[in-house]
């Protein structure tokens, strides 16, 4: 690994979407309706495109020969520096929306924030990606309010949705000396600037939704430092699994 802190920190931001439009694709032929497996499958490819200019970038950060391929299929999970909120599993529909919904709240604002980055790079990938996030976070707060305001039914399960989902987001706001150093020298966002955008945005939906926000309490953490749960070594036994069998496989 390149001692550039600019490796780290892009990993971070591909391993993330990477997984997430990984988990949000395999609602592939699962969706409840037509409409909606089109649309969870054209956020998936919006994350995965962002996650493909993230590793090339990364690959060309580091100087070692290589690609956006090799960094996103033959890299163990203790390397992975995603998120842990996006590795977990699916869930209903409604837990689906939810992890989005919150994981857009914090993302659109950063991929604007991160437009204005000093790294000529981090900005061009930022241009494309802050639009994407904007229709993201439209797109799941409207559910996220239909099913919040719905029936019983579907009242209930949003709630069980984010109790469970909100002890991830702490991680959304963790910084290190890395990150920190990144800040310093306006290439990096410091996540801690974004904190009341986010929660102005995730007050309006859920209390449009009828849902009461959860107190902030223990958060769990440990995915930026390559510590993650079981499920991320299922998802990439599945993801890597064509380029671990057949190495260097082209169509």
């Amino acid at each position: 690994m390149s001692e550039d802190p600019l490796l780290p920190y892009t990993l971070r931001l591909a391993d993330t979407a990477l997984i997430n439009g990984h988990r949000l694709s395999e609602w592939c032929g699962h969706a409840p309706v037509l409409e909606e497996e089109l649309a969870l499958a054209n956020l998936a490819l919006d994350l995965i495109g962002q996650a493909r200019a993230l590793y090339a970038y990364a690959a060309e950060v580091e100087g070692k020969g290589r690609d956006e391929d090799a960094l996103a299929y033959l890299r163990d999970v203790a390397s992975y520096r995603n998120l842990l909120m996006v590795e977990r599993p699916n869930g209903d529909f409604g837990q689906t929306i939810m992890r989005q919904f919150l994981l857009s709240a914090f993302m659109h604002p950063f991929w604007e924030a991160t437009a204005s980055s000093r790294d000529s790079t981090l900005s061009a990938i930022a241009a494309k990606a802050v639009k994407e996030a904007a229709y993201h976070l439209r797109h799941c707060g409207e559910w996220t309010v239909r099913l919040g305001d719905g029936t019983q039914e579907s009242h209930r399960r949003m709630e069980e949705a984010l109790e469970e989902e909100w002890p991830y987001t702490g991680e959304l706001f963790e910084t290190d000396e890395i990150e920190c150093n990144l800040v310093a020298a306006g290439v990096a966002v410091d996540p801690a600037s974004l904190k009341e955008r986010f929660d102005a945005t995730v007050d309006r939906v859920l209390t449009a939704a009828t849902l009461a926000r959860p107190r902030d309490g223990w958060m769990q953490t440990g995915g930026r430092q390559g510590r993650h749960s079981e499920h991320l070594g299922h998802v990439l036994a599945e993801l890597q699994y064509l380029q671990r069998a057949y190495p260097g496989a082209t169509w």
